[in-house]
Parts: structure tokens; C-alpha cells; sequence
């Protein structure tokens, strides 16, 4: 009876956190909204900027400002084509560049952006930038920090029910399903929904450079660079949050057509 309690519970979490994507116009699982997220990324992102060493007024840390600015109103413009004009109007647009050699950038919900400087030697210029913060910022307007918040509670969810469900087994019994239930969601849930994440900001990302002026095409050459630069430390990709390189390089390819095509449309529109 407990162990129907709880698959009850999920299925209607499941059914009444859905909302409808406004980029995709897919339904989506999502248990935050916005205005619950934002506050808590604005505090975590200016934490951030405290404890770490931005870098300004050098010709770099411009050219992560202009890069922003012109994928922002990229959003903005494709937003609007779709019919979503007031959808990023809670959204405070922020670009930093901090001293760090990782080779990482990141933009948290609401548009606040990070770029380390370590990337700047494999994005080389302004459009393999444009890959790189089109691409974040594709996660932050496609809600992926609220979905993937909402998909690990329902994974936790998940993890109740089986200890539930065993708590009349022996010992050894209970940790052979928790083991089992922990590495199959994980790896047969989680990781996948993390990788149908960076495919579709991968996707959004491509038609934001194209819309700002850039050029898609050089998305490929930039992650030729990024291939090259871990060549050797990757893992297999179903152990990985993350498509690999190859399999990342051949859907963009795939993807550029559509992606001028619906820059062509988003300029068209009336000024």
C-alpha cells in the first residue's frame, strides 16, 4: 500500500508540474517557477563575484561584454519571433569575465554569465564566444536549472519509495536495491536528461549566434578546438552528462540550415 502511495504521488507530480516550454513548446517537468529561482541565483551569483577575481576594463573582459550584449538581444529577438516578447522581463543580464584557468563558462537562471578565462584560448574570437555564451545562455532560457532541480526531486522521490518498499528485507537486500535503484536512475535517467539538455541548448544556442550576426558554422570549428583540448579524458558518453565531442560536432553540423534559416525569419521582423 505505501510503495502505491508514492508511485501515486510521483505520477501526479509528474502530471501537475508540467509546463509548456516557450522556446520548444514541449512540456517540460518543472516544480519552480522563476520567481522562486531568481532571487536565490542573483545571491549566488553576486557571492560569486565576491570571492572570485573579475577581470575588467581589459580588452578581453570587453569583448565578453559585447559578445553578451549582442546574444541578449539575439534572445530578445527570437523570443518575440516565437511569441514570447515579455517572457525574459524578469531576466537582470550580466557578463563577467573572472580569473580562473578552467576551461568553463556558465550563465545562471535569470542571465547572469561567467566566462573564465581559461576558455578565451580555445574560443580565440568573437565567434567561438558566441558559441560558448549562446550555448549558456540557451540553458538559462530554457529553464534547464529549474528542470533538472525538479527531475532530482523526483529521483529522491524515487529513492523513498524503494527503501519503502524493502524496509521488510534484510539488510544486504535493502543496499542491493538502493545500489541498484541510485546507479539506474543515474545512469539511465539522469545522465540522459542532462545530455537531451546541452543537445537542445546546443540547438538554441546555434540559432542565437546566427541571429546575432555570427556566423553557426564557426560553432563546429570551436568544438573542434574543444575536442582537441581533451582529447584523451573523456569517457564513454553514456556514463556522461554530456554528448561526446563526435556526437555533439554531427548534430550542430545537422543543425545549421535550420538555424540560418530561422535567423533569415527573426530578421525579417519589423523593427
Amino acid at each position: 500500500m505505501k510503495k502505491h502511495l508514492i508511485l501515486g504521488a510521483c505520477t501526479l507530480g509528474l502530471v501537475f508540474s508540467c509546463a509548456t516550454n516557450p522556446i520548444t513548446g514541449k512540456k517540460q517537468l518543472n516544480f519552480v517557477s522563476n520567481s522562486e529561482l531568481f532571487p536565490t541565483s542573483f545571491q549566488q551569483y553576486g557571492t560569486f563575484l565576491k570571492e572570485n577575481k573579475v577581470i575588467s576594463g581589459t580588452a578581453d573582459a570587453k569583448r565578453v561584454e559585447k559578445v553578451g550584449m549582442r546574444i541578449k538581444a539575439a534572445s530578445e529577438k527570437y523570443l518575440t519571433y516565437l511569441g514570447q516578447s515579455e517572457y525574459l522581463k524578469d531576466y537582470r543580464w550580466e557578463y563577467k569575465l573572472v580569473d580562473n584557468k578552467e576551461v568553463n563558462a556558465w550563465c545562471m537562471p535569470g542571465g547572469k554569465i561567467v566566462v573564465y578565462s581559461g576558455i578565451l584560448p580555445v574560443t580565440k574570437d568573437d565567434a567561438g564566444l558566441a558559441t560558448v555564451m549562446g550555448h549558456e545562455v540557451s540553458h538559462a532560457i530554457a529553464n534547464h536549472g529549474a528542470q533538472r532541480m525538479s527531475a532530482a526531486q523526483i529521483q529522491q522521490l524515487g529513492a523513498v519509495g524503494v527503501a519503502v518498499a524493502t524496509g521488510n528485507k534484510s539488510a544486504e537486500t535493502q543496499q542491493i536495491w538502493n545500489q541498484a535503484y541510485g546507479i539506474g536512475s543515474q545512469v539511465g535517467v539522469m545522465m540522459p536528461f542532462s545530455r537531451s539538455h546541452e543537445t537542445e541548448a546546443d540547438k538554441i544556442g546555434l540559432t542565437l549566434m546566427a541571429i546575432a550576426g555570427y556566423n553557426p558554422e564557426e560553432a563546429i570549428t570551436f568544438w573542434q578546438r574543444m575536442s582537441a583540448q581533451s582529447a584523451g579524458q573523456t569517457q564513454p558518453e553514456i556514463l556522461s552528462t554530456h554528448p561526446s565531442d563526435a556526437t555533439r560536432i554531427a548534430n550542430l553540423k545537422a543543425l545549421i540550415p535550420e538555424a540560418k534559416a530561422t535567423a533569415a525569419k527573426v530578421g525579417m521582423l519589423p523593427k
